[in-house]
């Protein structure tokens, strides 16, 4: 569409971006991720539509988030003036995304899982290992630019355990069951002209997707020795 940024017409525009640093050397693969989406997602929204053009720019923010390594690299952000809070909490900077990251940023610690236990990379692995795709979509938009709310679900299926500490540092394993993980939320944007993140304030209960994990009662707590 004449006059809009790629990142909200294309879901895949970023992964384009040859000369950006990826963290493992190159750029994600979203395919299966996307294959789920088309087969599984809830709504079906117009070409062009609000709701289509959010979904795609959060869609390209995610990617940027979790694989880019350079906030330089960010086509989706104001960089100079962005923020992301959950729940109503701290604003959190861009690089503070990129060092701990996305689950870590997102997630409060709890009797399942804790930010402070897990790195970057060791928190994607568990949760990816778990859940190789996590799919997202934009269920409904209330308000449009430049301060965009809109209601979103993330959804997958537990296809192997989940192994984390929690926020006793204590080893939390459950096994898979095979079955959904459904979360939902809402999510507040302002953008610029550009149509780049200035501000995202995310609102959702965490323990959703927790609670569904350990939905069959297997989970296994088990205290980590001293070194």
């Amino acid at each position: 569409m004449a006059g809009l940024p790629d990142y909200v017409v294309d879901a895949d525009a970023v992964l384009k971006d040859a000369d950006a640093k990826w963290r493992h050397g190159r750029a994600p693969d979203y395919s299966r991720t996307r294959q789920i989406w088309a087969e599984t997602k809830r709504s079906n929204h117009a070409a062009g539509s609000l709701p289509d053009l959010v979904e795609k720019l959060v869609k390209n923010w995610e990617i940027e988030a979790s694989y880019k390594t350079d906030l330089a690299d960010w086509r989706t952000i104001d960089t100079s003036n962005y923020s992301f809070s959950v729940n109503g909490g701290p604003a959190q900077s861009g690089e503070h995304m990129l060092q701990v990251g996305t689950y870590n940023a997102i997630i409060e610690p709890n009797e399942y899982y804790c930010p402070f236990h897990s790195t970057f990379d060791a928190s994607h692995k568990t949760f990816k290992r778990m859940m190789p795709t996590f799919a997202w979509e934009v269920l409904e938009v209330y308000s449009g630019p430049p301060q965009v709310s809109f209601r979103w679900r993330h959804w997958g299926i537990m296809n192997d355990d989940y192994v984390g500490f929690n926020d006793k540092g204590e080893k939390v394993s459950i096994k898979a069951h095979g079955g959904p993980i459904d979360v939902e939320g809402v999510g507040v944007a302002v953008v610029n002209d550009k149509l780049q993140l200035t501000k995202v304030e995310v609102f959702f209960d965490p323990m959703t997707m927790f609670r569904q994990m350990a939905a069959k009662g297997n989970v296994v707590k088990e205290p980590v020795a001293a070194e």
